[in-house]
């Protein structure tokens, strides 16, 4: 069992799980309202699959549309699958919810945004932890008051 509730990661799973119900109910009944998502997802993730020469036109990441016109939107557990259009070419992705940067519906203002979650952070946050814990051990120092006293 580990020292400490990692709550970084836990928010990230709540958030990508909310992003899948929101697709599946999509999936499902269609858009409603004047609801459209952007959603930016990592295209070097080992699970993404994409065109090549989409990938070679976003070598980084992607943001993709989902309003007016997709086909065959499927959510599961993992990822998704969509047919979008680009410019007058179907083309089918299957992107991670791992993979994925920000999610935003600007008909509500609603939007996430997922921090790359790497093991240098760790360390990072790790060495920042034990710097403070110093810090505070430095800076707390019991100070006695009779010598102030008359």
């Amino acid at each position: 069992m580990s020292n400490s509730i990692d709550y970084g990661n836990k928010m990230h799973r709540a958030m990508r799980n909310l992003i899948s119900e929101v697709l599946s109910d999509v999936a499902s009944d269609g858009l409603p309202g004047n609801h459209h998502f952007f959603i930016t997802f990592n295209s070097q993730h080992p699970s993404v699959a994409m065109a090549n020469w989409l990938l070679e036109k976003h070598p980084e990441e992607m943001t993709i549309v989902i309003q007016n016109w997709f086909d065959e939107l499927k959510v599961h557990t993992d990822f998704f699958e969509i047919t979008l259009n680009f410019g007058d070419y179907p083309e089918h992705l299957s992107i991670p919810f791992e993979s994925v940067k920000s999610f935003s519906d600007p008909s509500v203002e609603f939007g996430l945004r997922f921090e790359e979650n790497t093991e240098k952070n760790d360390e990072q946050l790790d060495e920042k932890e034990s710097v403070e814990t110093t810090h505070r051990e430095e800076t707390s120092k019991v100070i006695k008051l009779d010598s102030f006293r008359k």
